[in-house]
């Protein structure tokens, strides 16, 4: 994680098409009359961070290859931001003060939790089309959620993409979930436990633990006497997932260890060391380093950033994308944009090239992306490879 000196976060925090601003004040004036807004409630620093600094330059890199190439009928889509920590309080609070100082169209949100409750003020305001870091099943709602979308499929579907593998790859295997006692935890749990039997599975044991580093030792031995075929771990970035493959193995487990989207990263895998050869996962967009196919979008992102970026990089650069698209569509069509045009416009993306970030084409229809792949890690490479085709729900 990079640290950043107080006065320095400052200025990285506030962006014009990738350029910092010398402070908040200033975003008033600098603002033109054509400029489209993309404000952000970003985790710079906090829990999150880990992730915040990633999307915030995936955002920063589109919007700048997108203004580069002539934006909106010259129209420039700029990026005004500012860190919250990963707390629900300060992103409403900045969310309030970059929709009050500025023309606000499109928002990105840092948290579920700020999703949920700032709902209510986006639907009231009518003019923000908002999406951020959150997979939450509850958002993916058009009725309840109107002008919100996920970057990618929610909780349930990520599960669903990796059950409908496991049904492929052995029918009628048995398969363990373990997952954090925590909302993001047990978001997908119940869709999961219907999905299972309904996929001729079965459901060799649930196991809830604290996130974070705790001792697992018996919640382990209750997953070795359930002898599942296949372990799923959700609610969880990293600990204590490896102290439950390494005490498993150790006792002799052969089930195949899998995660879903937070837990994927590349840099987060590899932390895990000699323990994570094998492990698998379901990632909605390809690997910084995956050239395996054709794919525009990151031959030109490798020569912005040499170096390996992660997924949470690529998940803010394709929520740009998609926001730049959705607001294209929205200007060419001469209406105004709203939330509810912005939405409409984003829902009418159909068979879309996300420029090989995902790897078939996507259609939008609620609000979620239900598409994926199943990935594993190989330490020997360093590298996390493709191990299925793309899976749409």
């Amino acid at each position: 994680m990079t640290t950043h000196q107080p006065s320095a976060l400052r200025r990285q925090m506030l962006l014009a098409t990738g350029a910092a601003l010398a402070n908040p004040i200033s975003t008033v004036f600098a603002q033109a009359n054509d400029d489209i807004v993309l404000g952000g409630s970003i985790p710079l620093t906090g829990v999150f961070a880990f992730a915040g600094v990633g999307i915030n330059s995936g955002i920063s890199d589109y919007l700048k290859i997108f203004n580069d190439a002539g934006g909106i009928k010259g129209r420039k889509i700029k990026y005004v931001a500012e860190d919250t920590g990963y707390k629900v309080d300060v992103s409403v609070a900045t969310f309030k003060k970059i929709t009050s100082q500025n023309k606000v169209s499109l928002y990105y949100a840092d948290s579920t939790g700020f999703s949920k409750t700032i709902n209510p003020e986006v639907d009231r305001l009518g003019n923000v089309l908002m999406a951020g870091a959150s997979f939450a099943t509850e958002l993916n709602d058009p009725v309840k959620y109107p002008n919100q979308f996920i970057v990618g499929p929610d909780y349930s579907e990520m599960m669903g993409i990796l059950l409908r593998f496991i049904a492929k790859e052995k029918p009628g295997a048995k398969v363990a979930l373990v997952h954090s006692d925590t909302e993001f935890g047990r978001d997908p749990i119940d869709e999961a436990e219907s999905l299972i039997k309904t996929l001729g599975l079965s459901l060799a044991v649930k196991i809830s633990t604290p996130p974070g580093s705790v001792d697992v030792s018996t919640e382990v031995i209750k997953l070795r006497r359930a002898a599942p075929d296949y372990t799923i771990f959700h609610g969880y970035i990293l600990a204590p997932i490896p102290e439950f493959i390494n005490q498993g193995k150790q006792m002799g487990m052969t089930t195949k260890w899998m995660g879903t989207f937070w837990t994927m990263d590349s840099s987060t895998v590899m932390r895990m060391g000699e323990a994570a050869d094998g492990f698998m996962g379901v990632m909605p967009y390809r690997y910084y380093y995956d050239n395996a196919a054709k794919s525009p979008m990151l031959e030109k992102i490798r020569q912005m950033r040499p170096e390996y970026q992660s997924t949470a990089y690529l998940q803010g650069f394709l929520a740009a994308m998609l926001f730049c698209e959705a607001t294209k569509r929205t200007v060419e069509a001469k209406k105004d944009l709203t939330g509810k045009n912005l939405k409409a416009a984003l829902n009418s993306i159909k068979d879309y090239d996300t420029g090989g970030l995902i790897g078939v084409p996507i259609t939008i229809k609620g609000n979620s992306i239900p598409v994926g792949r199943i990935y594993k890690a190989d330490i020997k490479q360093q590298r996390m490879v493709a191990v299925s085709d793309w899976i749409t729900l």
